[in-house]
């Protein structure tokens, strides 16, 4: 049968992998080896695809070796790119992995020692007192922490949410996680047990983690798609294409136990409104969804002074707050998990893997000792990651003496990716036949490209999908690495388009662009302006 049109690459090759899950299961026949081979290796795992470090990347890696130059811009990896860590994460972690330094350091401080001015110079008082602070709450970086992670950083978990959003929350209820994605697999583990019945309701263009993680799990497909609007480029999401989405896939025996809203989105780069926000909450309560909210960009929202929209972000336990307001009995029908990250905002962290996954809501003991029982197997996240993790959400105060740097530090970098984003965004947009919207949110632009009938064609003959066609000829070309709008699935299967992060440095990124421009021209003068 042939899969419809929401369905993106990865669930159709899970399809695909159902025969090849049978003979490896048995099929009646006695397996030659046990060996682990391309023909007894668990067949979603062959199945399950990451489309942001896939076949171009790989091509990438050849080109590099090659001696080409290589530009990544598949991945929203910003350190790798040459932004600059923050001194007051930086600081804090130096010392409390050192602690002679650390030590060292604070008789500085104290007048004592003798390299006190260089020590003094290097690590402001408020970056050492945090330091003695991790470092006699956890006794060492080397040690296991608990299995939900420090108790002293789930306190400043808590504690910034507590701020951010106006209502309560316990420490009890913060999971320390291995960046974002762990604690989405810790979640999506939970939720689908019934093979090829219990599905994850995820956006279509979906960031393939969840697909890939719903493949390995031999979840069903359920996808809902965001819309776009073709001549601006802009998406949103609404609630009537999540309920119509939702009915379908139950129709077909499916079973959604949870919905995935990516807020800012990615790769689509949009930013949700206040009401789009209050009224998926209370569809995620009336179908009985868990709803896991993936704000790990929520620093990254941009503004252009002088148009009428004004970008901010929702935060979806805000919202729940609100709705407990003013219609508690649905409220207590929510079961959401607030995720962030060290990896992306103006951090940029994203070695260190540090990240957060929150509970709130009508969350059972029960469930609360399974999330717990996963976390301890794996022992605990990296106590590096979780020590960020503090950092980021629990910056200095106005009146230490690391914040003038740290403000600086923070502005300078959202600025900074404003500025490029825009830039890249206007020439992108000025390409024949291409449409991208100026940035709302995260660190993406996701550009819709019309491609020749004759480009469309010689990807069919080479076997690949026509936006990667695209992209490949780019990267063969000048060695910029996108990821093509495939590896993302996409609502409309006329629709073509790549997703490229904006992290290039200022200095890089006109040559940049003048290589895209001269890409772009002969690419339509090799097949033809003629667009589908």
């Amino acid at each position: 049968e042939k899969p419809g049109p929401m369905l993106p690459r990865l669930a159709v090759v899970a399809v695909l992998a159902n025969s090849a899950e049978a003979a490896w299961l048995g099929g009646g026949k006695q397996q030659a080896s046990e060996l682990l081979t391309g023909e007894t290796i668990n067949p979603r795992v062959l199945a399950a695809e990451y489309a942001v470090r896939g076949r171009l990347l790989d091509k990438a890696v050849e080109l590099e070796k090659a001696g080409r130059q290589v530009v990544k811009c598949n991945i929203g990896n910003p350190q790798a790119l040459g932004q600059k860590p923050l001194s007051w994460v930086r600081q804090i972690l130096s010392l409390v992995l050192n602690r002679e330094l650390l030590e060292a350091t604070e008789a500085a401080h104290a007048g004592n020692g003798h390299d006190g001015a260089a020590l003094r110079s290097l690590f402001e008082p408020d970056a050492v007192a945090r330091a003695r602070l991790y470092l006699d709450s956890i006794a060492s970086v080397g040690a296991y922490s608990d299995s939900q992670g420090a108790l002293v950083v789930r306190e400043e978990v808590a504690a910034f949410l507590r701020e951010r959003d106006g209502c309560d929350s316990q420490a009890s209820d913060v999971f320390l996680t291995d960046g974002a994605s762990a604690g989405v697999r810790t979640l999506m583990q939970c939720m689908l047990g019934t093979p090829g019945v219990d599905a994850i309701l995820a956006p279509s263009p979906v960031y393939p983690l969840y697909s890939a993680l719903s493949t390995l799990a031999d979840g069903a497909a359920a996808l809902y798609p965001l819309s776009e609007d073709p001549a601006t480029g802009e998406w949103t999401v609404s609630v009537e294409l999540l309920q119509r989405s939702l009915d379908e896939a139950r129709s077909r025996g499916a079973r959604p136990r949870g919905l995935v809203i990516i807020n800012p989105g990615n790769p689509t780069g949009q930013c949700m409104s206040l009401r789009e926000v209050t009224e998926i909450l209370a569809f995620a309560a009336r179908e009985g969804l868990v709803l896991m909210a993936d704000e790990v960009y929520q620093d990254n929202v941009y503004n252009t002074p002088g148009t009428a929209k004004l970008n901010q972000f929702h935060s979806f336990r805000r919202a729940l707050g609100a709705l407990r307001a003013s219609d508690p009995a649905l409220a207590a029908r929510v079961q959401l998990v607030s995720m962030h990250s060290t990896s992306k905002g103006f951090c940029g962290e994203c070695g260190l893997r540090g990240g957060f996954a929150a509970l709130d809501g009508a969350w059972e003991p029960v469930v609360k000792a399974q999330l717990v029982k996963l976390a301890s197997i794996s022992l605990c996240s990296n106590v590096v990651g979780q020590l960020a993790m503090g950092c980021l959400v629990h910056p200095p105060a106005p009146a230490d003496a690391s914040h003038s740097t740290f403000v600086r530090e923070r502005d300078g970098i959202l600025a900074s990716l404003k500025v490029r984003a825009d830039l890249l965004a206007a020439a992108l947009d000025a390409l024949p036949g291409v449409t991208c919207a100026p940035v709302e949110g995260a660190l993406y632009l996701f550009p819709r490209i019309a491609l020749p009938a004759k480009a469309i064609a010689a990807a069919a003959e080479a076997g690949v999908a026509a936006d990667e066609f695209y992209a490949l000829r780019l990267l063969d070309a000048t060695g910029l690495v996108v990821v093509p709008g495939s590896g993302f699935g996409q609502p409309d299967p006329d629709a073509f388009h790549v997703r490229t992060t904006f992290l290039p440095p200022a200095d890089k990124l006109e040559a940049v662009i003048a290589a895209i421009e001269e890409f772009h021209s002969c690419f339509l003068a090799e097949f033809g302006d003629q667009a589908s």
